[in-house]
C-alpha cells in the first residue's frame, strides 16, 4: 500500500529568504519520489521562530493528522518542526497517538531517543546563541555602534573597512526627523499634551515611526523603561542597552518584556549622536515629574485597567479601532484618543453602565428570536438531510465497487486453481488488493452521518432561560467570575458607532454581533454533559455553526440598540 506523506517546511527569520522553503519542499518531494510515497499535503511556516509552539502550519498539520489525512510526515530536520524540547516532544507524541511517522532527511525515521537527544541539543544551541549574540551586541554597543533597531532620528550609515568588509552598525543623524524630534520636545516642554502633538503630526502628513499616523504613547511611552520618544536617551548621546529583556511565553509564543536590574545596563556615551541639548531635555523631564506628582486617586483606574464585562470586545464603528477606558467607568475609540481626530473623528463615548445595560438586554431579549431559529432550524434540518442524502449514496457507489473488487480476486484465485500461471496475474491481484485497502479506509473513516434531529425551535426557549441565570449569576459573588466568562464568550464583538439625536449631539449606537457556536453550545447545554455525549454534541456544534454561515447562508446574529 502506498504512503500518504505530507511535507513540513519552515525558516525563521528574515535573515533567509523564502527560497529556504522551496528548498526544503523540493528535497522532500525527491525522497517521497525515492521512496515511493505520495505526497498528499505541504504544510509552511515562513518567518516563524522554531521555539514558537504557535505556528499556523504546525496546527494545520497536527490537525489533518489527527483526521488521518496522511501516514507519514517528511521534514528537513527535526529542528524545522521545533527548536524547544517541550515543544517538539508535544508534537512527537501528538503524531504518533494519531498513527503518523516522523522521517527526516538529515536523521532518517525518528523514534523517542531522536525526540530525547536531538531536543537536547536544539534547546542547548538556542541558549548557546542567545549568549553569543547578547555578547556581541554589547561589544558593538560600547564601541558606540547600534545594539539592533534604528531609533527615529538617525539612519544606518555603511562603510567600507581597511579590511574591505563592510560594516554595520554606525549610525547619523537623520535631520528631517531630528528637526521632529526637537519640535516634539519643545510642544511638551511649553504644555502640550502627547496627544495633542500627535494629533497635529497627523494633521500635517508628517509620517510617524511605525506607520502613517502618530500615537500619543509613542511621544510619552514609560519613562521607567526609557521608551517613547521623550524617555530616549540617545537624543542627548546617551547610549542605554539591555534595559529590558525579552521571553516568550511558551502557551502563546509571544514576546514578552521585563525590566532588567540597572546594574546589569550597558551605558556609552555617543556625542557625535546628540539632537536635544541638555536644557531642553531637563525641562521635559521637569514637567514628566510634575504630572507624576500631580496624579489624584481619582486617576488610580488609569494604572490599574481594570477589566470589566465587556473589555476587549467593542470595536469602533468608525475607523474599526478598539474601545477602551478613556475615564473612570467610560469608553471611547482608542485611536480618537490616542491618534487624534485626524485619525478618528468618533468622540463619542458611553457608560460602561448604559453599556453593560444594552448589551445584557440585546443577549436576553433579542438574541435567538423564536421566529428566526424556526426559520433557519427547518432550513437547516432540510439542507443536512440532502447532504447525508449524497453521501449515502457515495458510501453505497464505494460499497458496490469495493464488493466488485471482492468478486474479481475471487475470480483470479480460481483461475489459479484452474491452472493458471501465477505469475501472469500477479500484478492484477496487487491492483486489486491495494484498491480493496484504499476502498475499505475511506469507508471506514466516513461513517454513516446521524439525522441531525437535536437543532429545533425549542432550543431558543432553552437560551432565554439559561441567559437569564448567567445574567442573575453577575450579582452573585461564587458564580460572577463564571457567569462573566460565560457571557463573553457568547459575544464576537460590539460595534460602537455615533449617530445624530436631531440636533448636534451625537449618541452612540450599539451593534451586538454574537458568537453562533457559542450560542449552541449554550442553547444545548454542552457545558451540562460529559463523556461521549459531551464530545458528539461539541462536533455537531462545530460542524453546524461552520455549515450555518458558510453552507446555508446565516450568518451570526447582528442585533442594534
Amino acid at each position: 500500500m502506498t504512503l500518504r506523506a505530507a511535507i513540513y517546511a519552515r525558516y525563521s527569520s528574515d535573515l533567509q529568504s523564502i527560497s529556504s522553503i522551496e528548498d526544503q519542499v523540493r528535497l522532500c518531494r525527491e525522497r517521497a519520489r525515492h521512496e515511493g510515497w505520495q505526497i498528499v499535503a505541504t504544510y509552511e511556516d515562513a518567518a516563524i521562530s522554531g521555539a514558537s509552539f504557535m505556528r499556523p502550519g504546525i496546527m494545520r498539520l497536527q490537525q489533518d493528522a489527527r483526521e488521518g489525512r496522511f501516514d507519514i510526515v517528511i521534514t528537513e530536520a527535526l529542528d524545522r518542526l521545533s527548536r524547544n524540547q517541550a515543544h517538539i516532544a508535544t508534537h512527537y507524541q501528538n503524531l504518533s497517538f494519531a498513527g503518523v511517522a516522523v522521517e527526516t532527511l538529515s536523521e532518517g525515521s525518528v523514534n523517542e531517543m531522536h525526540i530525547g537527544l536531538k531536543g537536547t541539543m536544539n534547546a542547548m544551541l538556542l541558549r548557546d546563541l542567545a549568549a553569543k549574540t547578547r555578547r556581541g551586541l554589547q561589544g558593538r554597543v560600547l564601541q558606540g555602534k547600534s545594539g539592533g533597531g534604528i531609533a527615529y532620528g538617525y539612519t544606518v550609515r555603511r562603510s567600507v573597512g581597511d579590511d574591505g568588509e563592510i560594516e554595520f552598525g554606525d549610525r547619523e543623524i537623520n535631520q528631517t526627523e531630528a528637526a521632529i524630534i526637537r519640535r516634539i520636545f519643545r510642544s511638551y516642554a511649553e504644555g502640550l499634551s502627547p496627544n495633542k502633538i500627535a494629533d497635529l503630526l497627523s494633521r500635517e502628513g508628517i509620517p510617524g515611526p511605525r506607520g502613517p499616523a502618530w500615537d500619543k504613547s509613542t511621544i510619552h511611552g514609560n519613562p521607567k523603561r526609557g521608551t517613547g520618544i521623550l524617555n530616549n536617551e540617545l537624543y542627548i548621546g546617551r547610549q542605554v542597552w539591555n534595559r529590558q529583556s525579552y521571553l516568550t511565553n511558551p502557551e502563546t509564543g509571544k514576546r514578552r518584556s521585563r525590566p532588567n536590574p540597572r546594574a546589569e545596563w550597558t551605558v556609552s556615551d555617543v556625542p557625535k549622536l546628540r539632537i536635544i541639548d541638555q536644557d531642553l531635555w531637563d525641562k521635559v523631564k521637569t514637567r514628566q515629574d510634575e504630572r507624576k506628582i500631580g496624579h489624584t486617586d481619582a486617576q488610580a483606574w488609569q494604572k490599574r485597567k481594570p477589566k470589566f464585562l465587556l473589555t476587549g470586545l467593542m470595536k469602533c464603528g468608525c475607523c474599526g479601532g478598539g474601545f477602551s477606558t478613556i475615564a473612570k467607568d467610560r469608553f471611547g475609540c482608542s485611536n480618537s484618543r490616542n491618534k487624534g481626530t485626524s485619525v478618528c473623528a468618533n468622540r463619542t463615548g458611553i457608560s460602561r453602565q448604559d453599556l453593560e445595560g444594552r448589551i445584557l438586554t440585546l443577549l436576553s431579549e433579542r438574541l435567538m428570536d423564536p421566529d428566526l431559529v424556526k426559520a433557519f432550524a427547518a432550513e437547516y434540518i432540510a439542507e443536512r438531510n440532502r447532504l447525508a442524502i449524497n453521501h449515502v449514496d457515495d458510501r453505497a457507489t464505494k460499497q458496490k465497487e469495493l464488493a466488485k473488487v471482492i468478486r474479481d480476486q475471487d475470480v483470479l484465485v480460481n483461475a489459479i486453481l484452474a491452472g493458471t500461471p501465477a505469475e501472469r496475474i500477479k500484478d492484477r491481484m496487487a491492483q486489486l488488493e491495494r484498491r480493496q485497502k484504499q476502498l475499505e479506509t475511506d469507508l471506514a473513516a466516513t461513517p454513516a452521518p446521524a439525522s441531525p434531529t437535536w437543532l429545533h425551535p425549542r432550543i431558543a426557549d432553552t437560551y432565554h432561560e439559561r441567559i437569564r441565570r448567567l445574567i442573575s449569576g453577575l450579582t452573585e459573588p461564587e458564580t460572577e467570575s463564571e457567569a462573566r466568562e460565560t457571557i463573553r464568550g457568547l459575544i464576537d464583538r460590539i460595534v460602537i458607532t455615533p449617530e445624530p439625536t436631531g440636533g448636534k449631539r451625537m449618541r452612540p449606537r450599539v451593534e451586538l454581533h454574537g458568537s453562533l457556536a457559542a450560542i449552541l453550545r449554550l442553547s444545548l447545554g454542552v457545558d451540562q454533559v460529559s463523556g461521549t455525549q459531551k464530545t458528539s454534541l461539541l462536533r455537531e456544534v462545530e460542524e453546524s455553526a461552520e455549515f450555518l454561515v458558510a453552507g446555508a447562508g446565516f450568518e451570526p446574529a447582528a442585533f442594534r440598540l
